[in-house]
């Protein structure tokens, strides 16, 4: 029986219904840098907690003018607060950060004073600022980080100032990638001449960490149904199943085989795209399982067109496919053919335009490496002169 294709958008809707949100965990807010925010996180403290200066000078109450004179009667730090108050024609010296003085209204900086002993004078041209930053001018007791987001450095250094020191935060999704094929060997071993190197598990395993998983990578898988058996085995418990090879339709792709053995409920199988036809997925067990092409650049890029999308809806960010923006090309495209073509491209900043490399073989690992885009061409899509409008998704980006 011939496997029916199915397009991109029904392979990514299936593979949204396998798949719900993670639950979260709670950890030190040292260490919930990339990690995605489950629940929103509420201020128990403002900021700043009290009334500050914004500047270095002099804090005092009530109006000011060119050339009045005050008497300085103490002096306030940042985490040394001046007890007392601020009457009429008294001043405090006071540093940027420091509480201002219960009485004062502003604060001269000091560049407008003059100083004699414990008598300043104010100057000539003073600003009509009053220099200080009022409580909970940033934020108050009450306001709320908002969930979900992907916790960035400015992030953590406002979760640092509301005071929280725990972060609930979506567990990382757990993948497990399976290379297989007789003709593998790992990076660093001497391979036959019939042999080639495993690339895919490397790039794929740096894509989905970048998205927020934790990946372990399997040995390489032979192509025998004992060897994949036990790789799957050891795979149990995982969040997410990824192999890569071995799922087309050859007489040694043995992995949907195996995988049904084991109880494998399979949602689909094949999709109308380029670079990347033989992909499988469905359920086996607790996990997911996903099956990639082993061409190099199929597989890299049924990562990131399918098992992204997959991670973030895992990790609470929604359901969405990857983000496409909209370009003109630099160089015509023919006409495309009947499935939709993943064509990897060039995007220039400088000019606005993009192109796509004249080489797309789906074993051109090379081409890869210096794509920034991929270019999106629908099935049967028509010819495209210079300067017409593409969509393209930004590779190496989440």
């Amino acid at each position: 029986m011939t496997a029916k294709f199915i397009t991109v958008d029904e392979a990514l809707d299936a593979l949204f219904k396998l798949v719900d949100p993670l639950p979260f965990e709670t950890v030190p807010l040292a260490q919930a840098a990339g990690r995605v925010l489950a629940q929103d996180v509420i201020a128990n403290r403002a900021q700043p907690p009290f009334s500050a200066s914004a500047m270095d000078g002099y804090a005092v109450a009530g109006d000011a003018a060119s050339g009045d004179q005050f008497t300085v009667i103490g002096e306030a730090a940042a985490g040394h607060a001046f007890s007392g108050s601020v009457g009429p024609q008294q001043a405090v010296r006071i540093f940027t950060g420091a509480p201002v003085p219960e009485g004062a209204t502003r604060v001269i900086i000091q560049e407008d004073v003059t100083r004699d002993g414990d008598v300043i004078t104010l100057g000539e041209r003073l600003d009509a600022g009053t220099h200080i930053r009022p409580k909970g001018g940033d934020f108050n007791i009450g306001d709320a980080v908002s969930a979900p987001r992907v916790l960035r450095p400015a992030d953590l250094a406002l979760l640092a100032s509301m005071n929280c020191a725990q972060v609930p935060v979506t567990h990382k999704p757990t993948v497990v990638l399976i290379a297989t094929g007789d003709e593998l060997v790992m990076p660093g071993e001497a391979p036959k001449d019939d042999q080639i190197i495993a690339s895919n598990t490397f790039g794929l395993k740096a894509m989905f960490e970048a998205a927020g998983a934790a990946v372990r990578m399997l040995p390489i898988a032979k192509d025998t149904e004992n060897s994949l058996g036990l790789a799957l085995d050891l795979a149990q418990g995982a969040d997410l199943i990824v192999t890569i090879g071995g799922a087309s339709v050859g007489d040694h792709d043995i992995v949907g085989k195996v995988a049904a053995n084991q109880g494998l409920e399979r949602s689909f199988y094949k999709v109308a795209m380029r670079p990347g036809k033989p992909l499988m997925a469905g359920r086996i067990g607790q996990s997911v399982l996903v099956g990639l092409p082993g061409n190099p650049v199929s597989s890299m890029v049924c990562g990131d067109i399918f098992i992204l999308p997959v991670l973030q809806k895992m990790l609470g960010l929604g359901a969405q496919p990857r983000a496409r923006v909209s370009g003109a090309l630099a160089k015509p495209l023919p006409r495309n053919g009947p499935r939709e073509h993943y064509m990897r491209a060039r995007f220039d900043p400088l000019t606005g335009y993009i192109s796509a490399f004249d080489r797309q073989d789906s074993s051109l690992l090379t081409v890869l490496s210096e794509a920034n885009a991929l270019i999106v061409r629908p099935a049967h899509d028509p010819e495209r002169a210079v300067g017409d409008s593409v969509d393209y998704i930004v590779l190496h980006a989440t």
